[in-house]
């Protein structure tokens, strides 16, 4: 074995070697510890554990998984690369396209305007095909939904087939169907229906806590702002009582420090989701401490705001963001 192992080192490198010879049961305990990295924020440590499994030859998922850190981490080439080796390994996973897509939709986001057009054509590709795989996938009914309300047609796009899409959210999850026509009525500057809608959505959903803060975001929108921080105010209480919904917390203060409105509120809400155990990838933890850094910075507390990047940057310590902090 030694023999073979030396063999394989100087021909393949020693993180390829590693993902070789690493027994499956070994990669699957790694892949769960590099997941439940992602979940926490630790994003360095979940790319330490990623590095010897995504390479030649190793699992389709620790491509996904590394594409996703990459992704919270805002560095949206190497997501969207990893992400098309974890399609190549397993074309056959809804998640792997819907991530994929979700990827090149931020490529086209940021790129010029022939480069777009491309990015956006083939994010709308991997949203169906996502789709066309598990047409009970939620999440990839939602992605594919807004970017039908919000691409034109040229690039595959249009608000008649969002509408197809809301009918096919009606059968797997109510909630987000509303939330979907709410968005379409929106678009259409219809927005008493899109109120109406949003609200639908809170009212169809089990845990929500998370469509307050989208009907937030709508009030933002139309800068009703009194509306939309009692909408964060709803938000809160309702992921205060229920755990699972924490995400909504970290979302809640986003609208607040985005718009300048009640940086103590924004503070309390992203304290109370970091000391929570309900941590996402949806609300990167290192995200968190910047804004925090940011916010207690207005408040005047400098102190806390170093401690608050010193925090960031020990969980992600190449997050661009943090990074530029002068604090």
């Amino acid at each position: 074995m030694r023999a073979l192992t030396g063999f394989i080192t100087a021909g393949l490198g020693l993180a390829t070697a590693m993902a070789l010879i690493m027994p499956a049961e070994g990669q699957g305990k790694q892949l769960a510890q590099a997941n439940a990295a992602l979940q926490a924020g630790e994003a360095d440590k979940a790319l330490a554990l990623l590095e010897p499994l995504a390479q030649p030859g190793g699992e389709a998922q620790a491509y996904n998984l590394k594409c996703r850190v990459e992704y919270a981490l805002e560095e949206w080439d190497k997501a969207a690369s990893d992400c098309e080796q974890a399609v190549k390994l397993d074309g056959q996973s809804s998640n792997n396209h819907m991530w994929l897509g979700r990827t090149l939709g931020e490529k086209a986001s940021r790129a010029t305007f022939l480069n777009a057009y491309s990015l956006a054509k083939r994010a709308g590709f991997e949203f169906k095909e996502a789709v066309r795989l598990d047409p009970r996938n939620a999440v990839a009914l939602t992605d594919l939904g807004e970017f039908c309300y919000s691409a034109p047609g040229l690039v595959g796009g249009g608000i008649d087939k969002s509408e197809a899409i809301a009918a096919e959210l009606d059968k797997v999850d109510p909630a987000r169907a509303h939330e979907l026509r709410g968005h379409i009525a929106e678009q259409r500057k219809d927005y008493g229906t899109a109120e109406r809608e949003l609200k639908q959505a809170i009212a169809s959903s089990p845990h929500p806590a998370y469509q307050w803060i989208r009907l937030a975001s709508f009030y933002r929108g139309r800068e009703r702002w009194t509306e939309m921080e009692s909408a964060v105010r709803s938000g809160e209480s309702a992921a205060e009582r229920d755990r699972r919904e924490g995400v909504s917390l970290f979302n809640g203060a986003s609208l607040l420090h985005k718009t300048n409105r009640d940086p103590a509120l924004a503070v309390k809400m992203l304290e109370s989701y970091l000391a929570g155990n309900a941590r996402t990838e949806e609300g990167p933890a290192f995200v968190a401490h910047v804004w925090l850094a940011q916010l207690e910075s207005q408040l005047g507390d400098a102190a806390a705001a170093k401690r608050e990047r010193a925090a960031a940057l020990a969980l992600a310590q190449e997050y661009k963001p943090a990074q530029d902090l002068k604090y």
